[in-house]
């Protein structure tokens, strides 16, 4: 059975894959998110509960689509013909497009093209665009760590590639109000001299993205930088990603029970979960190596 998956208008105006075995995806339980379609408003705000409490508010997510269901991500672009064959017969509607960034492990993108996104639009699908820039200068990951960030500079680097992520965005003919997913892989948060400079980079694109009219997300390893991001918010600091799309794979696909974040944060509509990577999947005729995600979530708004 395929899950129904909802993309409503909000009112108001990733672990690369490389590998994997064949299997088809298990259709969970309907998750913790309603699948129906609904208008809510949503923002990043502080709310003083002794520690600060950041649940989303109004602002934020204004006029962001947000796509409720399953989706899948996967290094390299698919052609819209196995997109096509996915469609419908795959339990996804929602798709991770890697479209900018100095670290993505496939830079080249021969599919991702303002034709390809509104083809694939048109034919039902959500786009999730991830950005994978600068990384952590305490990156675990040995083929990241050439793209660190300055920590002389952070603010900086957090600048100039939020500019030119809204750029690549624009290019991709994605919209105002889209949600763009910086991608910070799996770091080191034991020591301030690693999550100080991590977190301004942060910061300082989470503030010109949202200059710039579009809606901050962040993905990392719950473990790493989502945790450093609820101990951030925890601390009261202020331009924190308005949504988390945490990766802990073999778990249930839920976007509850996360054990680095209160299920008061980042809600509602503020969180994908990656629960699985690497595994190969055919539908339609035509196969893919993918990570799968369950999303209540804003996404790329093509148009």
């Amino acid at each position: 059975m395929v899950l129904a998956a909802a993309v409503c208008l909000i009112n108001g105006g990733l672990a690369q894959a490389n590998g994997g075995i064949a299997q088809a995806a298990p259709v969970p339980d309907p998750p913790a998110v309603n699948a129906s379609a609904s208008q809510s408003a949503a923002s990043q705000g502080a709310t003083s509960q002794g520690a600060t409490s950041a649940l989303v508010t109004e602002a934020a997510l204004r006029g962001t689509q947000t796509f409720q269901g399953l989706g899948f991500d996967t290094c390299m672009t698919p052609s819209a013909t196995t997109m096509r064959a996915w469609h419908g017969t795959s339990p996804y509607s929602a798709v991770g497009v890697y479209f900018g960034g100095r670290a993505r492990a496939c830079p080249v993108q021969p599919n991702l093209t303002p034709a390809w996104a509104k083809t694939v639009s048109d034919m039902g699908w959500s786009l999730l665009p991830i950005y994978v820039g600068s990384q952590s200068p305490c990156v675990m990951s040995a083929k990241k760590a050439a793209y660190t960030i300055n920590p002389l500079d952070p603010e900086k680097d957090g600048v100039n590639e939020a500019r030119d992520a809204a750029q690549r965005a624009h290019d991709l003919g994605l919209a105002a109000r889209s949600a763009l997913y910086l991608d910070m892989e799996a770091y080191d948060i034991r020591t301030a001299a690693c999550t100080a400079p991590t977190l301004a980079f942060v910061q300082a694109w989470d503030r010109e993205v949202r200059r710039l009219d579009y809606v901050p997300g962040f993905y990392s390893s719950a473990d790493s930088g989502i945790e450093h991001m609820e101990q951030a918010r925890t601390a009261g600091a202020p331009d924190l990603p308005s949504v988390l799309w945490y990766a802990r794979w073999n778990a249930q696909p839920t976007l509850t029970a996360e054990p680095a974040l209160p299920d008061s944060a980042w809600q509602p509509h503020s969180r994908i979960h990656q629960y699985e990577g690497n595994v190969t999947e055919h539908y339609g005729g035509e196969s893919l190596t993918i990570d799968r995600d369950i999303l209540d979530a804003p996404v790329g708004i093509v148009g």
